[in-house]
This record gives C-alpha cells, sequence and structure tokens, in this order.
C-alpha cells in the first residue's frame, strides 16, 4: 500500500511539473506575440494563430487551460494592451493596477 502511495505521489509531482513547463511555453509565446506587435502590429492576429493551430491546441491543454475561443479572445486582448507577461506577472503591476481601480471607483 505504502508503495502505491508514493508512486501516485510521484506522479502528480512529475504532472506539476509538466504542467508548469506547458505554462511557460503559453508565456513564452505570449511574450514573443507581444514582441511581433510591437515590431510589426500584428501580435493579437499571431497568439490567435498559433492558440487554434493543433500544436497551441496541445500545448495550452497541457498547461490546463481549455483551448476555446474564450481563452483565444483572452490571449488577444493581453497581447494587445502590450505588457509583457514578466511585467504583469509582478506584484508591482497588480499594485498599480489595483490603484488605478481605485481611482476610477472614487
Amino acid at each position: 500500500m505504502r508503495d502505491f502511495v508514493d508512486g501516485t505521489a510521484f506522479n502528480n509531482e512529475q504532472g506539476n511539473r509538466a504542467r508548469k513547463l506547458f505554462a511557460a511555453v503559453v508565456l513564452a509565446a505570449l511574450d514573443d506575440a507581444i514582441a511581433d506587435d510591437k515590431k510589426y502590429g500584428n501580435g493579437p492576429e499571431q497568439i490567435a494563430r498559433w492558440a487554434r493551430s493543433r500544436d497551441g491546441r496541445e500545448v495550452l491543454s497541457c498547461a490546463g487551460i481549455d483551448p476555446n475561443e474564450r481563452v483565444v479572445a483572452g490571449l488577444m486582448d493581453f497581447v494587445g494592451k502590450g505588457v509583457r507577461t514578466s511585467v504583469a506577472l509582478s506584484r508591482e503591476e497588480s499594485e498599480r493596477r489595483h490603484a488605478a481601480q481605485q481611482a476610477e471607483a472614487a
């Protein structure tokens, strides 16, 4: 019984690591699309084309993201804003957005 539990825990950890790896690939694709948007002006179309492709759908699925049209629209919106993923995920950016929302509400 103990071997079964250890094996299950190991497999779960491996799965979590794989999901994180694929999530990093999604973040890299977003950064590439943002760079294309700044350089060529076609970033949202690029990320949409990638997300709708077979490889893109598979990467999104492996990252734990359902590859549907709502997700594609969200990715396009994110790329359209032009904020790189490292900045968007930082605490400073989160605090800045929160302060801007509070200022709008007041």
